[in-house]
């Protein structure tokens, strides 16, 4: 079995202590590759020097719309030439959260939109943050379309989620697949082909059910890939082997 974890923030101070032992036990637990979406400016230098220190570790630059009060109209003048960058495999983390009280919504499309651009320039992936924003994410996807990428951390609709992989985006499928409770998750893993889902971690946040309160990592993949597994009736290793082809499409991975 050989999973890709498709978003984990390896490059925040959570692991600072202990990262290499995190990817042994990723490893050990079949989990191969990391896509490691930066979250502002201020990361992205740490970001690309772990990515050279680790080759199955490949970062996207971006700035995260929960940490808007840290971007600034330089940080996206700077953008561009990390996206050029031959590490880099996408565009991200970036999007909107209408959750989080106290951040300006129309800064966040500002920023937002300038993604989307930069994207459809350097024929990078997108990965996207939407909480509380799919529609709205949707609409300017198609507004600035066409463009490729994956909703991190699913959260809408089974009608939405049909919408976005009508428009070849991906949907993220992380911890909340491992709650009994996540009953609209499980009916949306169910119902959409297995070729629009990735399997993802969001380390060190998102535990899995009964992990509440201690942090996530890659090793715990397994058990989304389990989860999935269960609900559309396949063994693990079809769902790795399927998720894994995705993300490598996705994010022009090296087989």
């Amino acid at each position: 079995m050989n999973l890709i974890d498709s978003h984990c923030h390896l490059d925040v101070a959570d692991f600072d202590g202990d990262l290499q032992e995190t990817l042994a036990r990723a490893q050990q637990a079949g989990v191969g590759r990391f896509i490691v979406p930066a979250i502002s400016e201020a990361g992205w230098p740490h970001l690309a020097d772990l990515a050279a220190k680790h080759r199955d570790l490949h970062p996207a630059y971006g700035l995260h719309p929960m940490f808007l009060a840290e971007h600034t109209d330089t940080h996206l003048d700077a953008l561009p030439d990390w996206l050029k960058r031959p590490e880099c495999v996408a565009v991200g983390e970036c999007g909107l959260d209408f959750f989080v009280p106290g951040l300006d919504g129309r800064r966040q499309e500002v920023i937002f939109v300038e993604h989307l651009r930069l994207a459809a320039i350097h024929n990078k992936a997108l990965i996207i943050h939407a909480r509380k924003a799919t529609e709205q994410v949707i609409q300017l996807l198609r507004q600035h379309g066409p463009l490729r990428g994956v909703i991190h951390s699913y959260s809408g609709s089974l009608e939405q989620a049909r919408q976005l992989t009508a428009m070849d985006f991906l949907l993220g499928i992380g911890g909340p697949i491992t709650y009994p409770r996540s009953t609209r998750l499980r009916a949306i893993v169910q119902e959409i082909p297995l070729q629009f889902l990735l399997l993802e971690t969001d380390s060190p946040d998102q535990p899995m059910s009964g992990e509440q309160g201690k942090r996530n990592e890659p090793s715990k993949l397994v058990r989304v890939a389990e989860a999935v597994a269960e609900i559309r009736g396949m063994s693990v290793a079809e769902v790795a082997g399927q998720t894994g082809l995705n993300a490598k499409r996705l994010f022009g991975l090296a087989a």
